[in-house]
């Protein structure tokens, strides 16, 4: 990608495809897994012996932009399937529900889905949750908001899904590999992230492939509290040295 003022040097050929080849890489890369055709879902190639086992499906997804997540996570122990939106924006419900089919279709342990606490996320996800429930697929969902820096209020959507969000996917993905039941593993990963608490500190600010910074921060500060996507953090500070 060439250079543009005002633009971030990125290594991508082209930012309207950048999302697509950063998918077809890690599948050609990764022999254990699979893109399901015409959609930007990453699935484990073994997924029939998962359900033949009467094993729980556990999916995630969300916007791109974080890799490795949330397609670096399928594999056994974790994610059995991933959908990616474009970058820092939710994919479609016809993508997520495409993807809770392929994983849920004759799997008589279910699927549990794992779900950022992002308007978008919780929106498009709970939209494909009762579509496949109407189609006959058993399915939960479990939304992750454990972002310790922001309080829980009735005029916010409540605490952001940040990088805690992994260890409730290994949580649930364990308990799966396992044969637990869905009621348990949800449960369990209910449990994770409402006793975890995280928080974001950044140095500098993120860009979307093709445009520039999505904000400015000096040589000597830090921004701590911020959300996944930049979202405005709460409060800006210098840079602390231990010495």
């Amino acid at each position: 990608m060439a250079e543009q003022e005002g633009v971030a040097k990125k290594l991508v050929n082209d930012p309207t495809v950048a999302v697509d080849e950063a998918i077809s890489g890690l599948v050609m890369t990764t022999p254990t897994l699979v893109r399901l055709q015409g959609h930007r879902v990453v699935i484990r190639k073994d997924v029939d012996s998962v359900i033949t086992a009467g094993r729980v499906a556990i999916m995630s997804g969300g916007g791109s932009g974080h890799e490795p997540a949330m397609g670096g996570y399928v594999g056994r122990g974790m994610l059995t399937a991933a959908v990616a939106g474009a970058v820092f924006t939710s994919p479609p419900p016809a993508s997520i529900l495409a993807a809770i089919r392929e994983i849920g279709f004759g799997n008589k342990a279910g699927v549990l889905l794992i779900v950022m606490n992002y308007t978008g996320d919780r929106l498009n996800f709970g939209l494909a949750q009762e579509r496949a429930r109407l189609e006959g697929i058993k399915v939960q969902m479990v939304v992750v908001g454990e972002d310790c820096a922001l309080p829980v209020t009735e005029k916010t959507a409540g605490r952001r899904g940040l990088c805690g969000t992994i260890l409730v996917h290994k949580i649930s993905g364990a308990m799966a590999d396992q044969g637990c039941s869905l009621e348990e593993i949800a449960a369990a990963a209910e449990a994770a992230a409402r006793d975890m608490g995280t928080m974001s500190v950044s140095l500098s600010a993120c860009s979307v492939p093709g445009k520039g910074p999505s904000f400015v921060l000096q040589e000597d500060e830090m921004e701590l509290g911020l959300g996944i996507h930049g979202e405005a953090g709460i409060r800006r500070d210098k840079v602390w040295c231990n010495y």
